[in-house]
């Protein structure tokens, strides 16, 4: 008989409890993670957010009467199998649908480019627009998975420790070699041109047809303040290849029934069923210090929480020059905190429509999932203009946007006769060079209409509703400083051992027992959960140090 589901955890506004082991700042899918492992293992655990609901950017919200959408993260990808078997979400109610094609295009003139979750079946449409580009991407496809598993491993351990001396140090280089033991020469100089080269240049070199450069091309940058010819934008090409989905995929896209809330309400439930207690409506106005250790929180209203270990799934800036009184903290320490890379480029603009949108282009046969998927994506050339313009603070007409009409998946999202469409908006500025995002939010939600229209023109006409989330609606509503959905931009120069600065990349901060558990930290930002595991357990690893101080 198989064992009874524990019973889901209840988040609540309620006094929490004013002294635990652990105490985790944020509800978002890392810090649930995290709370639901600390639980486990037999931890006294609060979670502590701020909002009255729980999952911060992985959230299903209600945008117009009867009507939900998954109102910021929108796609799962990276999912961590480990995180799915570990806190059995399915038992809690999660469920994923792969998104067949993961990717589509719409082009000018009613040209629709799926990339396919087969191989062949990908091929196929691009022999369609080259012969010669078909048969490179089976190549770079092949080339590419096999370095993306060598990066793998690291997802679910932490970064090497590059400040370790002696036998330690030497451990430390030993575990690194042992993930690049089979790895050769001409793979160690593949490994480096992506990592180090920009993405424009890869495409320019590889590929002739422009349409074959889109499709590759809506696959990366994807939130990134970055250019395709920016150096280092190459590397989103292994990055997304990286494995997700309860199966273990690489490359994996799934549809989230019930919206990517469905996520956070089976981490939630997974992590009450262990014991962690969830409270909602309870901002953290500081974490304590005492004797440059972390003692535990005080609320914003007043009330102290003891602890242990803090753990914060807010973003650096917010954890380190917001919660931390500036004199518990080395003045370097906080000068890189300050240098970290933010200024998040991307908006939400999330429909209700009264009728599906019909794309110009889609097959006739089309089934719903492949009806779903829309990404109207650039050139190279307009996506570096695109960029242009918003870097100096001015919002393009000419946007690029990807858009999901996820109650074509799942209908449980709008009642009959009513549609979900979200869309993901780059690139935007944080700063606007005139005026404020609250004078120009509907002017960025016409321009996403508008553009959209071109490719489906029945959707100006059938909105319903509409919510626009600009890049300062991200920092205000969802705690996101600059409204930067990654906690920090994914970028060479903070990844890896260098995330969230160089010195502080195994999830421990020079507070003693406060520890960064969210997406500022290694692996980075998507909802992997991979952080969230990865700080507990290092917290784990230092239990005793911690009962000891």
């Amino acid at each position: 008989m198989p064992a009874a589901s524990p019973p889901p955890a209840r988040p609540t506004s309620q006094p929490p409890p004013r002294s635990v082991d652990a105490v985790v700042i944020g509800a978002g899918h890392n810090g649930l993670t995290a709370a639901a492992y600390l639980a486990r293992a037999g931890l006294s655990t609060l979670v502590v957010e701020r909002r009255d609901l729980v999952g911060g950017c992985c959230v299903t919200e209600e945008i117009a009467p009867g009507c939900r959408a998954s109102t910021t993260s929108y796609i799962a990808s990276m999912l961590r199998p480990e995180v799915i078997r570990d806190l059995d979400l399915g038992a809690h109610g999660l469920r994923m649908v792969p998104c067949e094609p993961g990717l589509q295009i719409a082009l000018p003139g009613g040209v629709v480019v799926p990339w396919w979750s087969t191989l062949d079946r990908t091929v196929a449409e691009l022999r369609r627009h080259s012969a010669r580009d078909a048969d490179t991407f089976v190549r770079v496809d092949a080339r590419l998975k096999k370095l993306a598993r060598y990066l793998q491993p690291y997802f679910l351990e932490p970064p090497p420790n590059i400040q370790a001396r002696g036998v330690e140090g030497l451990l430390e280089l030993l575990r690194t070699a042992k993930r690049f033991r089979s790895i050769n020469g001409d793979e160690i100089a593949q490994m480096v041109s992506f990592t180090t080269g920009s993405l424009g240049d890869f495409l320019d070199r590889h590929y002739e047809s422009d349409t074959v450069k889109r499709l590759i091309l809506a696959n990366n940058v994807y939130g990134a303040h970055s250019s395709p010819y920016r150096p280092g934008t190459a590397l989103g090409l292994l990055f997304h290849l990286l494995s997700g989905g309860e199966h273990d995929l690489q490359g994996f896209f799934g549809h989230v029934l019930g919206g990517m809330g469905a996520i956070t309400g089976a981490m939630a439930a997974a992590a009450g069923g262990f014991g962690a207690v969830i409270r909602t409506a309870a901002p953290v106005a500081r974490i304590d210090v005492r004797d440059e250790r972390a003692v535990g929180v005080t609320l914003e209203d007043g009330t102290p929480i003891e602890a242990r270990a803090v753990l914060s799934n807010a973003d650096p800036k917010r954890t380190f020059l917001g919660l931390v009184e500036p004199r518990h903290l080395p003045e370097e320490f906080k000068a890189a905190v300050r240098g970290i890379k933010m200024a998040g480029p991307c908006a939400k603009v999330n429909l209700v429509l009264s009728e599906e949108p019909r794309f110009a282009g889609m097959p006739a046969g089309a089934d719903a999932r492949q009806r779903s998927l829309a990404t109207l994506v650039p050139t190279l050339e307009a996506a570096e203009r695109c960029y242009d313009i918003a870097k100096f603070g001015d919002i393009p007409e000419d946007l690029w946007v990807d858009c999901v009409v996820a109650s074509n998946v799942d209908d449980s999202l709008a009642p009959p006769g009513r549609h979900i469409m979200t869309c993901f908006v780059q690139y935007v500025p944080y700063r606007l060079r005139r005026g404020t995002w609250d004078e120009n939010r509907d002017l960025l939600g016409d321009r996403v209409v508008k553009k959209i229209a071109e490719y489906a023109p029945n959707v100006p006409a059938s909105v319903i509703a509409r919510q626009v989330l600009t890049p300062l609606d991200l920092e205000r509503t969802y705690g996101l400083t600059e409204g930067n959905i990654f906690h920090g931009d994914l970028m060479l120069e903070q990844l890896f051992f260098m995330r969230p600065v160089p010195g502080w990349a195994q999830y421990r901060t020079p507070v003693r027992g406060l520890y960064l558990c969210g997406a500022g930290a290694h692996p980075g930002g998507g909802v992997t959960g991979a952080p969230g595991y990865n700080a507990a357990h290092q917290v784990l690893r230092d239990w005793r140090t911690i009962l000891r101080d």
